[in-house]
């Protein structure tokens, strides 16, 4: 039976379901993800984005969608983040999700305008502290993976900043640019380009260790030990997917990932090039899921 999987598959168009809004760094690497499986698999791949809830309309709809190959969903660090936060949540992001492959990851960059009263992670923590309560934040919403890795800061730093919800896509940037918020956690993919234009200050990276292609940028975990929060994007699909067609799909994303035009790109939006077995990516993705349900219940986020 999975030769016959195999053989059979793919036949027609591939549905790769971007589960949030058109022109964030989500997308962009949606796009990239479905040009090359679809130059792999010679079948198109579209991108159909299907924002809400942190994700989570999309990742639901996958989900319960035919376990056939046709339909897949770009996971990205928001993916256990806001199943952690969900009340009610309409599926088991871990028992009812195939992983396939990891495709790239990288740090949120810790963003704040350039005429800031800060200008180190450092005096920032040191302000924070100074001042309870007065530094605003945005993020793509509740429980998003920004939203999050902030108020991690905040239990780790023992300080209070205020969370300033947005509906996602480019609009917690342009909150940011404008000097309406005080900082933000974004993904090097959107806020690179500010960065080097100076219209962002970089304050520090969220990886365990810093950040390669900002080596002079400190670490997060250099001043607050234990911190990390990475984001990532990888692909997944609704389990009971067959083992072959998880396989075909995981062996197409590691040759393109190996390619050099691909490993290029995916490092001038920010992230490092990897991939990863299925097994490994449901590890991951459930060890994640852990880590922001602590974080959830120790700062007291309300569910979703």
């Amino acid at each position: 039976m999975p030769n016959a999987w195999a053989q059979a598959y793919p036949t027609r168009t591939i549905t790769l379901v971007c589960p949030f809004a058109p022109g964030g760094s989500a997308d962009i690497m949606a796009r990239l993800i479905a040009q090359k499986l679809g130059e792999g698999l010679n079948v198109p791949v579209v991108v159909e984005n299907r924002p809400g809830a942190g994700g989570m309309v999309g990742a639901n709809f996958v989900a319960k969608a035919k376990p056939d190959g046709y339909t897949l969903l770009q996971i990205t660090g928001a993916y256990p983040a806001a199943s952690a936060l969900a009340s009610a949540p309409q599926f088991d992001a871990v028992k009812d999700m195939s992983m396939v492959s990891m495709v790239t990851s990288y740090p949120f960059i810790i963003n704040v305008p350039p005429n800031a009263p800060f200008q180190t992670f450092t005096e920032f923590l040191a302000y924070a502290k100074a001042h309870p309560g007065k530094l605003n934040y945005s993020s793509s919403g509740i429980g998003s993976i920004g939203h999050l890795s902030a108020e991690l800061m905040n239990a780790l730093g023992n300080i209070e900043t205020v969370h300033i919800p947005t509906k996602g896509g480019t609009t917690a940037l342009s909150e940011l640019l404008a000097g309406r918020v005080d900082f933000m956690f974004e993904a090097p993919t959107l806020s690179l380009s500010y960065i080097k234009s100076g219209k962002l200050k970089a304050l520090a990276s969220t990886g365990k260790e810093r950040y390669k292609p900002m080596q002079d940028l400190p670490a997060v975990a250099e001043t607050l030990a234990g911190y990390e929060t990475i984001s990532f994007i990888s692909v997944g699909a609704p389990a009971g997917t067959p083992d072959a067609i998880v396989q075909q799909l995981n062996n197409e994303i590691r040759k393109f990932v190996a390619q050099a035009d691909t490993a290029r790109r995916l490092t001038e939006l920010g992230g490092e090039p990897q991939t990863s077995s299925p097994d490994e990516m449901n590890r991951f993705v459930a060890n994640e899921f852990r880590k922001w349900r602590q974080v959830i219940n120790q700062r007291k986020i309300e569910r979703q």
